[in-house]
């Protein structure tokens, strides 16, 4: 795979040389020329050069000059190859009204010539233009009229996009046999032209094509073709959830639970909720099939959160069908009926808002098309025309009369019309102007409510923070004071004062260094709680805080291994400082002698990730999703030590409060990893 895309930026960047050299030809050769016929071919073929390029600026600069000279000249070829491309760049700037002006006039000029290439060229492209807007009916018959000629010319990237939308309009109106017709004549363009985007896209589709038609094998197979040429987080993340879907449908499910929990990763990591919703959906329905009812019902429950906010109809109805099946599964029938009728709700009102094209229905817009139906139509209208007027004309006589006295009583009308128009504008400008100050006075309120549960989170996160600093102050300084008694009273000697020093000194610092955090709080943040970022080094922290519990790891037989890296985050530094040294002492809590404890850092998608890890006790299930809550849940550690249950919880809210996330994966009897992701530079 690394030699295939070494070899696809090698050929990418050689076609960008020649393509420039070509330009720079072209230019010159433009510069030269002497015969202003010659001149407009070779302007023609230098913005052709220049749309390849996407420089639309420097195109539409030839363009005007070469449309007025072709118009001096009168040259008609000319003028229709470069209205033609004018109208190219109006679509590219999606000016829809200009854009099909522009090909209207330019097939008419083509017409003239009896230029067929010409004419099925802008058919392909109206049918483009069209096929995006959403007017699939109408663009596949565009498409389907420059067919015939692009096949005989055999002009292959011509043909790629006419295969392409086709296939993309068919599949629109649910005509899937010519929708996989055209996209295995696409497909097999673009692969004689290895353009990867274009067979990704075509396999995709093909994919899902056929999962709509039951053929499951055949789906698996071009979803598993487009896997194997793609290394896109977004792209797998789009795929494995539907290639897992389709397992399902084999009940494989090994299978299907691999690709669908990968799919689920990749999507919550790239924050890709549409992928999310569709791996969320699939792992319910697994889980139901092996009856794991809890795991299935939490995943469906966020699975219908996430439809409901895309606005996904089809998710959405598959979700309600599995939630009637669990509550069936259940025996909780009365929920059942309520999914049931939900199901049946949504899927009325999508018939009746959606214009369903049945392939069997005799409503199926016209499949085979002569490639001169506009021209047939234009000519069937004109004749229409004449007639009408004809007839126009025989009755004019005879109500020419009517027609004056009518003028005139439309004249009085249109008068009371105006006035009523004028107090009823003035009306609705009236109402309006209150809607808006109705509106301006619920935002303030809204603002104001929302600022006074901002306050009382913020006095919340201030209660618990001096909650923490104040235990463990409190039991340094006791440490402290009973060696200070033991010391006046006699109690210990030389020596043994001698080797309590270390873990005296190691007290003494643990306050100074909560003091210091206290007082830096109480002066610069405890007016509004807000972090004050700056960029600073991860591996200084680490260093600091590790001399603080460097004579603790030793008394209790625990070992530190440093694999940090000098790397730095944005983020409020003393707020840092909190949770590192938190999570260093839960760390050291929960280990016994031979254990380890491992400090790292790294980056991962433009944020900072820290990790500290410990080979201790670990965490249970239950008691992980305990662990970030707003409540005083703890547990003693192996010597006993003894904690307020709130370090973890003001962690998570210091770290989120600088654009963060922290988070931790556990086993018993094996150990334990946080992880805190801070950005490394502003967010936007």
């Amino acid at each position: 795979m690394r030699k295939i895309i070494t070899l696809i930026l090698f050929l990418s960047i050689f076609s960008g040389l020649a393509q420039t050299k070509k330009l720079d030809s072209l230019t010159i050769q433009l510069a030269f020329e002497e015969q202003d016929s010659l001149k407009v071919e070779t302007s023609l073929k230098l913005i052709e050069e220049l749309y390849k390029i996407e420089s639309y600026d420097r195109a539409l600069k030839y363009i005007i000059e070469t449309e007025k000279l072709s118009t001096s000249l009168n040259y008609k070829k000319g003028i229709a190859e470069v209205t033609y491309l004018k109208a190219l760049l109006y679509a590219q700037k999606n000016d829809y009204i200009n854009a099909v002006a522009g090909y209207t006039k330019a097939k008419s000029l083509f017409y003239e010539l009896n230029d067929t290439l010409g004419v099925a060229t802008v058919n392909n492209s109206i049918g483009l233009i069209e096929i995006k807007r959403g007017n699939y009916a109408k663009g596949l018959q565009y498409s389907l009229a420059a067919i015939e000629e692009l096949e005989k010319r055999h002009l292959k990237d011509e043909l790629r996009l006419a295969y392409s939308n086709l296939a993309k309009a068919y599949y629109n109106i649910k005509a899937y046999d010519k929708s996989i017709e055209f996209n295995l004549k696409a497909l097999d363009v673009q692969e004689q032209l290895n353009d990867v985007a274009g067979i990704n896209a075509s396999n995709s589709l093909l994919a899902e094509l056929y999962s709509i038609k039951k053929e499951h094998r055949k789906a698996i197979e071009y979803y598993e073709k487009v896997l194997a040429e793609t290394d896109s987080d977004s792209i797998r993340g789009r795929i494995f959830p539907k290639l897992g879907g389709e397992y399902l449908k084999f009940n494989d499910y090994e299978k299907s639970g691999q690709y669908l929990v990968q799919g689920l990763n990749i999507n919550r990591r790239s924050k890709d909720e549409a992928g999310l919703l569709t791996a969320l959906n699939n792992l319910g329905d697994l889980n139901l099939q092996q009856n794991r009812l809890i795991l299935a019902e939490r995943q469906l429950l966020e699975a219908g959160q996430l439809a409901k906010r895309l606005e996904n109809s089809d998710e959405l109805l598959r979700h309600y069908k599995l939630m009637k099946a669990l509550d069936s599964t259940r025996r909780k029938f009365d929920r059942a009926f309520v999914w049931q009728r939900e199901y049946y709700n949504l899927k009325n009102n999508l018939n009746n808002t959606n214009v369903d094209f049945d392939t069997d229905s005799e409503v199926l817009p016209k499949l085979e098309l002569d490639p001169d139906f506009d021209a047939q139509t234009e000519i069937q209208s004109s004749s229409a025309t004449l007639e009408d007027n004809t007839e126009n004309q025989e009755g004019l006589g005879k109500f020419r009369l009517i027609f004056y006295g009518l003028l005139a009583a439309l004249a009085i009308v249109s008068t009371f019309l105006i006035l009523i128009y004028l107090k009823r504008n003035n009306n609705i400008k009236y109402t309006q102007e209150l809607e808006e100050k109705n509106i301006k006075i619920e935002l303030q309120n809204e603002a104001f409510l929302e600022q006074t549960k901002h306050l009382e989170n913020v006095n919340n996160v201030k209660d618990k923070l001096f909650s923490i600093i104040s235990h463990d102050l409190k039991d340094s300084l006791s440490s402290i004071n009973g060696f200070i008694d033991l010391l006046r009273d006699g109690s210990l000697s030389r020596e043994e004062f001698d080797n309590l020093i270390p873990e005296l000194s190691e007290n003494a610092n643990n306050a100074s260094l909560l003091l210091f955090n206290l007082l830096n709080w109480s002066k610069s943040q405890m007016q509004s709680l807000e972090p004050k970022p700056t960029l600073f080094d991860v591996q200084e922290v680490f260093e600091e805080k590790v001399k603080l519990i460097e004579n603790r790891m030793e008394n209790k037989g625990i070992t530190l291994i440093d694999h940090s890296l000098r790397d730095f985050a944005y983020a409020d530094r003393s707020m840092f400082e909190i949770v590192v040294q938190n999570l260093l002492a839960n760390a050291l809590k929960f280990c016994k002698n031979g254990d380890t404890i491992t400090i790292s850092n790294h980056i991962s998608n433009g944020s900072c990730i820290i990790s500290i890890a410990d080979t201790g006790v670990g965490i249970s299930k239950q008691n992980i999703e305990k662990l970030f809550k707003n409540s005083t849940f703890t547990t003693v550690g192996t010597d006993n030590e003894k904690g307020t249950g709130l370090g973890l919880s003001i962690c998570k809210e210091l770290i989120e409060l600088n654009h963060g996330k922290i988070w931790v994966e556990s086993t018993i009897n094996v150990g334990s990893t946080f992880y805190v992701q801070l950005p490394k530079s502003r967010p936007d």
